[in-house]
């Protein structure tokens, strides 16, 4: 009788295993199968931003337009938003390894490019309004998580009704020198906040209206 129940407690222990390391096996196959989709997202996006700021570049030497470089502005905020909004469903999944976090960390960074390269063509070209939204990812404090939620809500209503509207967020806590460098020039001393075409900074975000005055009159 007690060799029965060793048997059984042997064999359960077996079957516990063996369901573990499958689940864990199925777990990395599905965040490999994810990364894999990511990084190549994320190196199509990387291509796009660097030719990009060469046309920004080449703006200053011939006859670009501005309606031109609005739209093509626009259209890669655009790419690269919905491709973080992927990113973060993927890692809402759950975080086996650093890689979701480390790919994160990369988009941080062309989004913050992004950011760079429109500092002169928003002053020369006034056709368009620019939103950057500062905000932690790796917050643990559940009030600043929830506010963060309602404010990614509030901006994404805003971007939907304008179509001349370039949405860049961007995580403050991902070490990176550039972004911090952004940061101080602006004087932001807490999170999240929001600038509105590089000149007003706000930290309190409650409906549209709050930033509506401070669209279409560009620089």
């Amino acid at each position: 009788m007690l060799k029965s129940k060793k048997n059984v407690f042997w064999e359960a222990l077996v079957i516990t295993i063996a369901i573990f390391a499958i689940g864990l096996f199925l777990g990395i196959t599905i965040e490999t199968s994810n990364l894999s989709k990511i990084s190549e997202f994320y190196t199509k996006s990387e291509i796009a931003l660097v030719d990009g700021m060469a046309i920004t570049t080449l703006s200053e030497e011939i006859n670009i337009s501005c309606d031109f470089l609005r739209e093509e502005n626009i259209k890669f905020a655009n790419k690269i938003y919905e491709e973080a909004k992927l990113l973060e469903e993927y890692e809402a999944q759950g975080k086996i390894t650093d890689n979701m976090i480390l790919l994160h960390q990369k988009y941080d960074l062309l989004r913050t490019l992004l950011w760079l390269s429109n500092q002169d063509s928003l002053i020369r070209c006034e056709n368009y309004d620019l939103i950057v939204y500062l905000y932690e990812y790796n917050t643990e404090d559940i009030q600043k998580q929830a506010t963060q939620n309602v404010w990614s809500k509030i901006l994404l209503d805003i971007r939907s009704t304008n179509e001349n509207l370039l949405l860049i967020p961007i995580a403050t806590d991902q070490n990176l020198t550039s972004l911090n460098l952004l940061m101080n020039k602006y004087g932001i001393d807490s999170y999240p906040a929001v600038i509105v075409n590089n000149r007003k900074v706000i930290y309190a975000l409650e409906n549209i209206d709050t930033i509506n005055p401070y669209l279409g009159q560009f620089n």
